[in-house]
C-alpha cells in the first residue's frame, strides 16, 4: 500500500519589507536621475535601475494580524509566513494569503435516527480555526468544503449513538448537552486533523424529534410525568398512612382491628391520592352495620 506524506507547515520564510522599501526608494531615484542624466551612460542605467525597482516591487505583501502567506516555488511548497506588517519576498516566489482567525459554522438541521432508531431532528454550532496551513492547503482538495461535510457526518454518528432521551442506566442521552458535545468535539477533532484544523469548540443548537413523531412523543413524555408523579404520591400517602395508623396505635386513641384499620387505609389513600378535594361523608351508623 503506498504510504502517503503529510504536509507540515515550516516557518522563517519571508522578510521584513522595510528593508526592501528604502532599496526600492533608492532604485526608483537612481532611475530618474539616470534618465535626467545628460550624460552618456546615464540612459544605459536607466532601464537596468527601472526594470530593477519593479522587480523588487514585486515581491511585496502585507499581513494582517491572524493571516498567513502560504509561499511556493514552482510547484513546491517552501514555508509559511504569519509575521504582520509589510513583508517581501523574491517576486519568483508565489504567495497564496489565507485567514487563520476563528470561524464560525452552524450546521443545517439535519434529520437522523437517534439510539432507539426514533427520528430526530439535530444541529450544532462549531468554530474551528487553520492550525497547520501546509496541511489545509495541500492534503485537502478544499479545506473548508472538508471541514463542512465532516462537521455533518460526525454528527450524524454522534446522534445515532444516543438515544433522544431516557437511554439505558447511567448512559447519557442527546439531551444532556455538555457531555455529547464534548464527544462532538473529539469526535471532530480526529476527523479534521489531516486538514491541518483546530476545533475550538462544538455544540448542540437543536435538538427536537422529527414532526411526524413529535406528537406521539409528546404524550409518551406527559404519561411517564404522570406516573412519576403518581408513583411520588403513592410513595408519600403509604409513608403519611403508616405514621398516622403507628401513632394512633402508640398513643391508644383507639384499639382498630384489621378490618378498621383496612378502611382506615382505603380512605386515606383516597383522600391523599385524589386529584380532586376531599368530599367528607358522615356515618351514622356503624362499620358492621
Amino acid at each position: 500500500m503506498e504510504r502517503v506524506l503529510r504536509s507540515s507547515e515550516k516557518s522563517g520564510i519571508g522578510t521584513s519589507g522595510w528593508f526592501m522599501f528604502v532599496v526600492s526608494f533608492l532604485l526608483l531615484a537612481g532611475a530618474v536621475v539616470s534618465f535626467s542624466s545628460r550624460q552618456t551612460l546615464g540612459p544605459v542605467y536607466g532601464p537596468v535601475l527601472a526594470v530593477l525597482f519593479v522587480l523588487a516591487v514585486l515581491g511585496f505583501y502585507s499581513l494582517q494580524p491572524n493571516e498567513a502567506a502560504i509561499i511556493t516555488l514552482f510547484g513546491r511548497y517552501v514555508g509559511t509566513d504569519r509575521q504582520t506588517g509589510l513583508r517581501w519576498v523574491p517576486f519568483w516566489y508565489s504567495r497564496k494569503k489565507s485567514s487563520v482567525r476563528a470561524r464560525n459554522v452552524t450546521t443545517e438541521i439535519l434529520k437522523v435516527n437517534d439510539k432507539r432508531g426514533n427520528p430526530v431532528e439535530i444541529a450544532a454550532n462549531v468554530v474551528w480555526r487553520i492550525s497547520d496551513t501546509a496541511q489545509a492547503f495541500f492534503d485537502v482538495d478544499n479545506y473548508e468544503t472538508f471541514v463542512r461535510i465532516q462537521i455533518e457526518t460526525g454528527l450524524r454518528a454522534i446522534a445515532s449513538r444516543y438515544a433522544y432521551d431516557h437511554g439505558e442506566e447511567n448512559e447519557p442521552t442527546l439531551r444532556d448537552a455538555e457531555t455529547v458535545s464534548e464527544v462532538l468535539r473529539n469526535e471532530l477533532r480526529e476527523r479534521v486533523a489531516v486538514a491541518g484544523i483546530a476545533i475550538e469548540d462544538a455544540r448542540i443548537s437543536h435538538l427536537a424529534y422529527a414532526p411526524e413523531i413529535a406528537g406521539a412523543m409528546l404524550r409518551r413524555q406527559q404519561a411517564q410525568a404522570i406516573l412519576a408523579a403518581r408513583k411520588m404520591i403513592v410513595e408519600g400517602a403509604v409513608g403519611m398512612v403508616e405514621h398516622a395508623l403507628t401513632e394512633i396505635s402508640d398513643r391508644g386513641v383507639v384499639v382498630l382491628d384489621e378490618e378498621r384499620k383496612a378502611a382506615m387505609v382505603s380512605n386515606l389513600l383516597v383522600v391523599l391520592c385524589s386529584d380532586h378535594d376531599a368530599q367528607p361523608v358522615l356515618n351514622t351508623g356503624t362499620l358492621y352495620g
